[in-house]
């Protein structure tokens, strides 16, 4: 009896593990702690003194003395003359608070994202005048081919016709030459 009891038990405790580890993730819940809250101003260190303000998030405060977890503060906006009281020390951090960060870092997303669009713009518009610029230089290009070619067959041309004149010019002294070699001739067989 023993024995079964034990494979029981060697069955029923690595299934009821198995079983708890894969529930497991479904107990957990994301959440995210917030930055933003109201803390009050008090009249003295402790509690049980009367709140003369309540103070919102990330309002900064100069640290004039600390006592058993509290700090006396004078605030640094509004009010004239600045109000002092008490803070308790958990409440103040040394830090800019996330929300005015985050509103930092919004409102230089939204700058930066403003110098991208600009210069997007301006590179588009450098891409048209090239773009442009190149087709006027093909355009030239072309036109500039053309008349090299037309040239080069001119140039052919002429080179074709001077060497004809040449070769006329040759046929002609030739003909001349044997004209005069025999009217010479005749002239001298007369002599004889």
């Amino acid at each position: 009896m023993l024995i079964i009891i034990i494979k029981v038990w060697r069955v029923i405790i690595p299934m009821t593990i198995g079983l708890c580890l894969m529930v497991q993730t479904s107990w957990a819940e994301k959440a995210y702690v917030t930055d933003w809250f109201r803390i009050s101003l008090r009249r003295g260190p402790g509690i049980e003194n009367k709140i003369l303000k309540f103070l919102p998030s990330g309002l900064p405060v100069d640290v004039l003395e600390s006592q058993d977890g509290w700090n006396r503060v004078r605030l640094l906006e509004g009010e004239q003359p600045a109000l002092e009281g008490w803070i308790m020390s958990r409440y103040l951090v040394t830090r800019l608070p996330w929300e005015h960060q985050a509103r930092s870092l919004r409102e230089e997303n939204a700058r930066l994202k403003e110098k991208i669009a600009r210069i997007n713009e301006e590179w588009a518009e450098k891409v048209r005048r090239e773009l442009g610029s190149t087709r006027q230089l093909k355009e030239n290009y072309e036109a500039t081919l053309k008349t090299v070619q037309t040239l080069t067959k001119e140039n052919e041309s002429l080179r074709s016709s001077r060497m004809k004149k040449w070769f006329v010019t040759g046929a002609l002294v030739l003909l001349c030459g044997v004209m005069i070699g025999l009217v010479v001739r005749k002239r001298k067989s007369s002599y004889y």
